[in-house]
């Protein structure tokens, strides 16, 4: 505890995994599950910084979101859109959705491999080829 307190100080970015491999190097016969019991044990967490996907930036402007009292009772009243990513063994899959509020139907949806804006408006272009909707909902930035 005393070797991997020691490590941790020097390199808080270890996961249990690297911190093994340092130990092992050091001659100690350990294993990740004993290493990551002792770091456990110890409340010791890996430090690193989180992927910040959906920063704001701060010249554009916010807009107050004004369906918070109105109630769907129709269809094409509302349609929200949102985009989301799949995980893949190399990569990521991006998915987006067009659907009504009142039904719940997925009106349009689009995949790609790459994050651009053509797959997005693609699927909308093909849904506003069926009609508007009185009010659009999709998230701030979009």
């Amino acid at each position: 505890m005393r070797l991997i307190d020691q490590q941790y100080l020097e390199t808080p970015f270890y996961c249990d995994r690297r911190m093994t491999k340092q130990l092992r190097r050091a001659g100690h016969e350990v294993n990740p599950k004993r290493v990551r019991g002792l770091m456990r044990l110890m409340g010791l967490e890996t430090v690193y910084q989180n992927p910040r996907l959906t920063r704001r930036n701060p010249q554009h402007k916010a807009y107050p979101y004004l369906l918070s009292d109105v109630t769907v009772e129709r269809p094409d009243q509302v349609w929200c859109t949102d985009i989301t990513y799949i995980p893949m063994r190399h990569g990521w899959v991006y998915l987006v959705a067009i659907l009504d509020w009142f039904s719940r139907y997925v009106l349009a949806w689009e995949v790609s491999v790459t994050m651009d804006t053509s797959f997005c408006i693609s699927a909308l272009q093909r849904v506003l080829s069926l009609g508007t909707p009185e009010n659009f909902n999709c998230d701030q930035g979009s």
